[in-house]
């Protein structure tokens, strides 16, 4: 993918992005290509070698029309996860990675549901907090809104699979994006 100074991206696990800088480098004798991506919600500023920019995950923010497909995922069907919780654990991290937003839906889902059921884990809660601050804040940028509208949003789809947010979200020492 080739980005341009001034591109939204999205960086896995951390969010919106702005490509502010294309920068070159010497790695190994070669000359490479950087990208300098701002983090949006944290200031955070990551360099992102343009051969490794796929590998690691860095893409485009969706389009405005993928926001849809997003949504409806969450109100259609049954989640589904695994009944133990190291096992549920590492395949909800493994998702969250791939910074896919339908895979960060679907952590999102599942773990809602289980909410429901019994207590998460603290590592579930925050989980389930940084699964939705990543789809608020992309989606959010998707459709040009503001992210209340679209956590407004999310907890309507949500309910319309019989999904609530449990009301206790906030995780005690978990720093607030």
């Amino acid at each position: 993918m080739d980005y341009k100074i001034g591109d939204k991206v999205v960086y896995p696990n951390h969010g919106v992005g702005l490509i502010e800088q294309i920068n070159f480098g010497i790695l190994n004798g070669r000359t490479e290509r950087y990208f300098m991506v701002k983090i949006l919600a944290s200031g955070l500023k990551v360099m992102v070698p343009a051969t490794n920019a796929e590998s690691v995950g860095l893409r485009h923010v969706i389009r405005n029309g993928e926001t849809l497909k997003v949504l409806s995922f969450l109100e259609k069907g049954k989640p589904n996860s695994h009944h133990d919780w190291k096992h549920r654990f590492k395949e909800n991290s493994e998702r969250m990675r791939t910074g896919e937003l339908i895979e960060v839906a679907a952590v999102l889902k599942s773990l809602v549901s289980l909410s429901r059921t019994k207590p998460l884990s603290f590592r579930e809660k925050k989980m389930l907090e940084r699964a939705k601050f990543l789809l608020v804040s992309e989606l959010a940028t998707a459709k040009n809104t503001s992210p209340q509208n679209m956590e407004d949003a999310l907890v309507k789809s949500l309910a319309k699979a019989r999904l609530q947010m449990p009301s206790q979200l906030e995780v005690p020492g978990a720093v607030d994006f």
